[in-house]
């Protein structure tokens, strides 16, 4: 008897289903991280950061198993750039006319050959500038 009831355990536990809604990872905007969406400070929009400029570590990460790259997504008219940093909240930087770069206190996103991320004088991200396509929304239908 007690092997039936072990039996009964293993076989109910194998029928349990997962009851996790599809889409119920929304953010506060409503965006979904399950289908790879990030809310966008400078774009006021639900988007997919890998569609933007992507930024690999400056330092030779040859023995690295898992490279974690950065990218960046301008605003419509250029004067804001938005970087995702893996594992982090985004950053705004702004545009300055000055030396054409975009900055705030602790970062620099520099435009000479490709594109350069400073933290304080380290370069930690560069890239040659190749953008995704943009894809925005929140994959969710209309009703």
């Amino acid at each position: 008897q007690n092997e039936i009831k072990e039996l009964d355990k293993k076989t109910s536990t194998s029928q349990t289903k997962d009851t996790t809604m599809v889409g119920a990872d929304q953010d506060e905007n409503g965006c979904l991280a399950s289908a790879g969406y990030t809310w966008s400070k400078v774009n006021k929009e639900c988007v997919k950061i890998f569609t933007g400029i992507q930024l690999n570590p400056a330092k030779d990460l040859a023995n690295e198993e898992m490279v974690l790259c950065a990218y960046v997504l301008f605003n419509e008219n250029g004067d804001q750039a938005e970087v995702f940093l893996p594992n982090e909240e985004s950053i705004v930087l702004t545009k300055s006319t000055k030396n054409k770069s975009w900055s705030n206190a602790n970062f620099e996103l520099t435009t000479k050959n490709g594109y350069a991320l400073k933290k304080g004088t380290e370069i930690i991200y560069i890239g040659d500038g190749t953008m995704g396509n943009k894809v925005t929304g929140s994959d969710q239908q209309e009703e």
